[in-house]
């Protein structure tokens, strides 16, 4: 059974998140946003109860 085996996808497993850690993440992370994000007021409404037609 290959699943068992970890010699070949061991390797491929490793250079992959090295790939990932190295190269694609630090191109990731200088990327800037058009909009930067703003902090945005919480308001809070009061709901209407409900109107039940057989009250």
């Amino acid at each position: 059974m290959p699943q068992l085996n970890p010699a070949p996808w061991f390797s491929i497993m490793v250079m992959t998140w090295l790939t990932l850690a190295l190269l694609i993440q630090p191109k990731l992370l200088t990327f800037t946003h058009n909009k930067p994000p703003i902090k945005k007021t919480i308001t809070t409404t009061k709901p209407t109860p409900w109107a039940w037609p057989w009250t």
